[in-house]
């Protein structure tokens, strides 16, 4: 068995049917990313899978591609280095953490506006209700009745489990069967479009599906986000993730809204998604072209009994048993939110490896990640530690400052920073670069 970041680009290599490049080197973590399990492994090792996709793609002139430690830890850990201002951000709201109910543990997530009311909700609380009024109602409730009762609205909340039971679960079987990164031929054949730039369609909000777009626009892709109308984004979030891209707003449900996203989809080389089984088929009422490249990430995958549940990268680690192991006997945290961060560098690296694949045969391709795929992996990786030393603070060299915003430089040490920061959400018109 492979160890450090190879355990990671050798199960990604394996999944794509790629061979491992040897210009790829990283040094010892330094003490970045420290925790119980290794984390900083597997930060590195998706980081690598991206740089070893780039470098069988050919897209850039490079073949040496050492890995900086620093660089991975400070990018990993953005939202930690975000200043708006000189102010770091919150990245968690009152609604969102660790609760104790009657006979354990549960996490929440409620960051976004329609998240944070399913759950008061189900609570049967109101939108005055403050923090230690959803303290006090958990603690009515035992935590499998929480996790249900959030399951059955579409609230994000579950419940915290220790590793042994999450390895005895459905859930866990599911993940573990599955690849780490799945790249699938559609049946039908397509024509790639012929823009002299790569042209990618982003459909995803939080952090996975943000990065892997963020990471294609570093290599010089346009990037198209959408978003509807009806739901702002978190302007931090957008402000960590949003570089090198631009951020339009698009009412699909309506007749217009609908023709333009289609013209933009049927011009597009690569669709990014993070949306559950079905749902984007019935937003558009259509397959997917023939040639393009479709990216996807779930909290869950797309099959087993969680598939149609929502999560975030805090809620798989809580269910995983990741939570306990880095807290013992309250639940804690990795040093960085590492499932999201690190499937999102597995997704960019799939689909410039589909892209690769389907310049030599025209063939559209699904690409398909999953935060609890990455979290077994880093449960079953090599390099467990006893008692870690607290992890080690990126220093100054490794944030850039563009105006009032402060935000990590790129993981890959060859890009000083990014192609532009991010503008406002939402303020670009709906149209590809000329």
């Amino acid at each position: 068995m492979e160890h450090g970041y190879g355990f990671y680009l050798d199960e990604y290599q394996r999944d794509v049917g790629a061979h491992v490049h040897a210009s790829i080197t990283c040094p010892e973590s330094g003490g970045y990313l420290s925790a119980h399990l290794p984390v900083f492994d597997l930060a590195a090792g998706s980081v690598a899978a991206f740089a070893s996709a780039i470098e069988r793609s050919q897209l850039l002139d490079r073949t040496q591609w050492p890995l900086d430690p620093e660089r991975i830890a400070a990018s990993f850990s953005s939202d930690r280095l975000l200043r708006i201002g000189g102010q770091p951000v919150d990245a968690f709201s009152a609604y969102s953490g660790f609760f104790a109910a009657r006979d354990g543990w549960v996490r929440t997530h409620g960051n976004y506006p329609h998240h944070r009311d399913r759950l008061l909700s189900f609570l049967d609380l109101d939108s005055s209700a403050t923090k230690d009024n959803v303290v006090q109602r958990i603690s009515e409730f035992d935590a499998i009745e929480i996790e249900q009762r959030a399951a059955d609205v579409g609230a994000i909340a579950v419940r915290v489990r220790t590793e042994n039971e999450w390895r005895l679960s459905e859930q866990y079987a599911t993940a573990r069967s599955a690849p780490l990164v799945s790249v699938r031929v559609r049946e039908s054949e397509g024509t790639p479009t012929r823009s002299t730039r790569l042209r990618v369609l982003d459909l995803t909000r939080v952090i996975a599906g943000p990065v892997a777009t963020r990471a294609l626009a570093l290599l010089g892709a346009d990037v198209l986000r959408i978003d509807p109308p009806s739901m702002p984004e978190i302007e931090w979030q957008h402000l960590d993730t949003g570089q090198g891209k631009r951020s339009a707003l698009l009412n699909l449900g309506s007749s217009e809204g609908a023709v333009r996203f289609r013209e933009l989809l049927d011009s597009a080389d690569v669709l990014v998604t993070g949306y559950r089984p079905g749902a984007l088929e019935a937003l558009i009422g259509r397959e997917l072209p023939a040639h393009l490249i479709h990216g996807r990430v779930s909290a869950w995958g797309w099959d087993g009994p969680w598939a149609d549940r929502r999560g975030f990268d805090s809620i798989v680690q809580a269910a995983s048993g990741i939570s306990f192991l880095e807290g013992g006997n309250k639940p804690g945290a990795l040093p960085a939110q590492a499932l999201d961060h690190a499937t999102g560098y597995f997704l960019a690296a799939g689909i410039v490896d589909a892209l690769t694949l389907q310049r030599q045969d025209g063939n559209g391709r699904d690409v398909d990640v999953a935060l609890a795929r990455t979290g077994v992996r880093l449960l079953d990786a090599p390099g467990r530690t006893v008692q870690p030393e607290p992890a080690k603070a990126p220093g100054p060299d490794v944030v850039v400052t563009h105006g009032e915003v402060t935000t990590a430089r790129p993981a890959l040490a060859q890009f000083d920073d990014y192609p532009a920061p991010a503008q406002k959400w939402g303020k670009d018109v709906a149209a590809w670069v000329r």
